[in-house]
């Protein structure tokens, strides 16, 4: 996700704040992953571009975009890791084996959306959801070593 796709300084002002400098930084650092980042890696890009800024501000800074709704918070293999929210809701397939990566979309989960509801009462939010598993390559490789063994 990038700037092109979505303008976060108006999203921020709708809300009533302003894009700070350090917060633009740490936007455009997070923007240029692409993808999912732990802070570490955050800060680290951040601090080659702009040393003033320290760890505590890119912690903060991260939360309050997720606050607004511009960055999502996920879980993945113990690390927690942001990522720019999209324009849409969208969900990940990891592979506990070999980190491989599903993107899914919304649409995919509308029948557990729709099952909650109906059997529990249940509104689910689901924003950004991250899903543990085994992949069919490695699932495919497990059952090929069973047959040889």
């Amino acid at each position: 996700m990038s700037h092109n796709e979505i303008n976060y300084d108006e999203r921020i002002r709708e809300q009533g704040y302003r894009l700070t400098p350090q917060r633009q930084i740490i936007m455009d650092a997070l923007c240029a992953f692409g993808d999912h980042a732990s802070v570490n890696a955050v800060y680290e890009r951040v601090h080659t571009h702009s040393p003033a800024i320290d760890r505590a501000t890119v912690y903060r800074t991260l939360h309050f975009f997720h606050d607004l709704q511009l960055v999502t918070v996920s879980e993945i293999d113990g690390e927690t890791v942001y990522e720019v929210a999209g324009p849409a809701a969208h969900h990940h397939l990891i592979c506990r084996l070999c980190a491989a990566e599903q993107t899914l979309n919304d649409g995919d989960l509308q029948g557990l959306v729709s099952h909650l509801a109906a059997a529990y009462g249940f509104t689910a939010e689901l924003q950004h959801l991250v899903l543990p598993g085994v992949c069919r390559s490695c699932r495919e490789q497990a059952l090929c070593q069973e047959r040889v063994l």
